[in-house]
């Protein structure tokens, strides 16, 4: 770049000296049009048409002035200290909020089925029985209410079931719930970070590690309430290790069935073991009626045999006649005497029919003789 030798010998002019008066009044000079002018006074036109300042400049006045003398002064009338005044409400809405604040953090109102765990400085110090209680305020003590009473109820189930394999390698779909309380109310909020997911957690657990011994005929048909009593069982051992402070109240299995895609097929073969189920009993009271039979004809033939040790002739006699009777009863009997043939009929029919053949005077009588019928 080349300059010129005549602009470097042209003399560089000087700023014009700022006047005294501008200079005595500050960088913002004073209100008589000399230097520049403040920009937060009043217009020197605005004074001498004789406006009044605004809030704004009233604001910025009693800011800049920190509580003025009471004369009167450009605003008209007396002026009051406004920083005595603001100092007052904040100490009083302070005051609201600490009292406010106590009443909050100290007074607890504990339920009767509650009971409240008690921190100092986050360790534990207590604690709270049933009532209305009070402790040093927050943060110092924190007080955290746990209910011990209340049954609380897990539902697993995830569309119509949860899948679950069986010892025998069988698949099911498996819906249950599981009803749990608290026991200890400090190892509950102390020992483990999440109580109702590890609740959870463990029934899952427990479940499938005894369906995992168990077969689908036990899982699906009469071996659910063992089921259910071994992975309650199982899960309070398992919460009792952790020292979660929970007692488990029950398990309850809801629907224990196979596969939709298999329900049919189980449901034949259900259909099947329940028919065989059925023939076996029918053929077990078959079996109980021939055996009771038996034993009672067994014991009629004792006591015959003891009649025919006391009397062998009577009895065998008896005996014959019983048996002929129940083997004639069933059958057209006819008796053949000499003179002719006569049906045999009851005695005193056969009499009726025998009187009018004697008065005819006809001879022929039935009488059997010694040898029975031919």
């Amino acid at each position: 770049m080349i300059i010129s030798r005549r602009w470097l010998r042209r003399p560089i002019p000087l700023a014009a000296p700022i006047p005294l008066a501008a200079q005595s009044n500050g960088p913002w000079g004073n209100d008589d049009n000399v230097g520049p002018r403040n920009p937060w006074s009043v217009p020197p036109s605005a004074k001498r048409a004789g406006a009044k300042p605004t809030a704004l400049d009233e604001f910025i006045r009693r800011a800049r002035g920190g509580g003025g003398g009471g004369g009167g002064g450009e605003g008209g009338g007396p002026h009051f200290p406004i920083g005595a005044n603001a100092r007052m409400l904040w100490l009083l809405g302070v005051g609201v909020l600490v009292v406010i604040w106590l009443v909050l953090t100290s007074l607890h109102q504990i339920g009767p089925q509650q009971r409240g765990v008690v921190t100092y400085f986050g360790r534990y110090s207590g604690m709270l029985e049933p009532g209305i209680r009070v402790t040093l305020p927050a943060p110092i003590v924190n007080v955290t209410k746990v209910d011990v009473e209340q049954v609380r109820t897990d539902e697993f189930s995830r569309d119509g079931g949860e899948t679950v394999l069986t010892g025998d390698q069988n698949i099911i779909d498996l819906a249950y719930t599981v009803r749990w309380r608290v026991s200890d109310a400090r190892n509950y909020v102390f020992e483990i970070k999440d109580p109702q997911e590890t609740v959870r957690a463990t029934a899952e657990s427990a479940m499938r590690s005894v369906l995992a011994t168990t077969t689908l005929n036990q899982a699906i048909g009469a071996g659910r309430t063992e089921i259910e009593a071994r992975v309650a069982e199982t899960m309070q051992q398992i919460l009792t290790s952790y020292q979660a402070g929970v007692q488990v109240q029950g398990v309850s299995i809801k629907q224990a069935a196979p596969p939709s895609q298999l329900a049919d097929d189980f449901n034949a073969v259900t259909a099947a073991q329940q028919e065989a189920v059925g023939n076996l009993n029918n053929a077990r009271s078959y079996s109980q009626q021939v055996i009771a039979r038996a034993q009672g004809e067994a014991s009629a033939f004792d006591q015959v045999y003891e009649q025919y040790r006391l009397a062998p002739e009577v009895t065998r006699r008896r005996m014959y006649y019983e048996t002929m009777e129940a083997v004639l009863a069933k059958t057209d009997k006819t008796i053949v005497e000499t003179p002719g043939v006569t049906p045999y009929l009851p005695l005193d029919r056969a009499r009726r029919l025998q009187e009018p053949n004697a008065a005819a005077g006809g001879t022929a009588t039935a009488q059997p003789s010694n040898g029975g019928a031919r």
